[in-house]
């Protein structure tokens, strides 16, 4: 099948070659010429814009809502500029619901099927979230299949946002929740090596505390996406539990905690990087001796051992 892909970067790239090695002929796309080279010597032909990736099926993974807006509905530039009726175009952005809801609404206009389908993980084992008719999810799940292992279809158009958003609220808000209860236990004065390997086998165990032994207890902060684009995911959250009227009291406090990071200069590095905000507070750093392969720590006061 030809296929178009827009926005080749950290997530769109490795789901571009799942494609490619499924044998599908792939135009990519990407603000960066350098994004898109390594998938050109698979194959793949470049495009100037985003209107002449547009084949039978376009593919987007972009930052967030605005530049999804602007790859798919300018006028010149767009996908559906480029793409015909009868095409389809499957978005897989983390994206706001009611971005993805007035896109299919366009795309509906030009006789085009459009599934929000964000993703949690990694290709070719990552999980996908469709919202959208499900006769079109029917019919375009098995490209979704060449990129990821576990497929879900949630609902109308902008009910694959919802269940991202909702995942991303629980994934970051549990990161800030965890940062503070080690903290704790390291101000407490107990030994945090003994007390990581404790949590996974507790209550307090959870996918997202397994990032903070390997990422912000080694000080290495790389785990996951960068800062900025976890803030907006959770700030995307928060809005959302806003236009629905639900409590979001913890997404506010760790999107607080996100945003002073940010301030900090650091939206570029991996989410873990946070964990410096929280640390500031504590006065007590986080941080494992591989000498050892024991996990204590340091405070701000450079008397304490």
């Amino acid at each position: 099948m030809r296929l178009g892909f827009v926005g080749t970067g950290t997530m769109g790239a490795p789901m571009a070659l799942c494609l490619i090695d499924a044998g599908h002929e792939l135009t990519v796309c990407d603000l960066r010429p350098a994004a898109t080279a390594p998938l050109a010597l698979r194959g793949a032909r470049e495009a100037g814009s985003p209107a002449d990736v547009a084949r039978q099926v376009v593919f987007t993974s972009l930052p967030g809502p605005s530049e999804v807006e602007h790859a798919v509905l300018d006028s010149a530039t767009g996908i559906l500029a480029g793409l015909a009726a009868g095409g389809a175009y499957i978005d897989m952005t983390t994206n706001a619901p009611a971005v993805a809801r007035r896109i299919a609404e366009a795309c509906r206009a030009r006789g085009v099927d459009m599934l929000d389908a964000p993703v949690s993980g990694r290709p070719p084992t990552m999980t996908v979230m469709a919202g959208g008719y499900a006769s079109v999810f029917a019919k375009y799940r098995p490209l979704l299949a060449a990129m990821a292992g576990n497929i879900f279809h949630v609902g109308e158009a902008g009910a694959g946002c919802v269940a991202k958003l909702v995942t991303q609220y629980l994934g970051y808000t549990n990161f800030v929740a965890a940062l503070e209860g080690l903290l704790i236990g390291a101000k407490a004065g107990i030994d945090l090596g003994v007390l990581a390997r404790i949590v996974p086998l507790s209550a307090g165990a959870s996918r997202t505390f397994d990032n903070i032994p390997r990422s912000v207890l080694t000080r290495s902060f790389t785990a996951g996406g960068t800062l900025d684009i976890v803030a907006k995911d959770l700030a995307l959250a928060c809005d959302l539990a806003r236009e629905v009227a639900a409590p979001a009291n913890l997404g506010l406090l760790a999107h607080d905690v996100l945003h002073r990071a940010q301030a900090q200069g650091w939206g570029q590095e991996g989410f873990p990087v946070a964990a410096k905000i929280l640390e500031a507070m504590a006065g007590c750093e986080l941080r494992a001796r591989p000498a050892d392969d024991t996990v204590g720590y340091q405070t701000a006061d450079p008397r304490r051992p």
